[in-house]
């Protein structure tokens, strides 16, 4: 459906439904809306913004270094993606649940 932008995040207790904000990361948007989703560093250090990307992750920014060097190929390959790092980029349906290590 053209010009649908819906976004679901997911945190820690918390999950809603907004609308899509182009140029921000998952994270910021999660924070905007006052979403429990967990992070320390909002640097792509700590890892605790780590989420699965279950819907959408082909309108989000490519895989960043930072990602790279924390996440392991087969979390990436599997959809994990750091919060903090992964940035919209066009409008779509995209689907996130904040799931950290620890």
């Amino acid at each position: 459906m053209e010009g649908i932008s819906i976004l679901t995040l997911t945190g820690r207790t918390l999950s809603k439904t907004v609308e899509t904000q182009i140029g921000k990361s998952l994270l910021q948007i999660a924070q905007s809306e006052s979403i429990d989703w967990q992070f320390n560093c909002s640097r792509g250090t700590c890892a605790k913004c780590r989420c699965i990307v279950e819907e959408g992750a082909d309108l989000l920014s490519e895989v960043s270094d930072a990602e790279w060097d924390r996440l392991g190929p087969d979390e990436l390959d599997a959809g994990y993606r750091l919060g903090c790092q992964a940035v919209v980029e066009a409008k779509g349906v995209i689907k996130a649940i904040n799931k950290t290590y620890f």
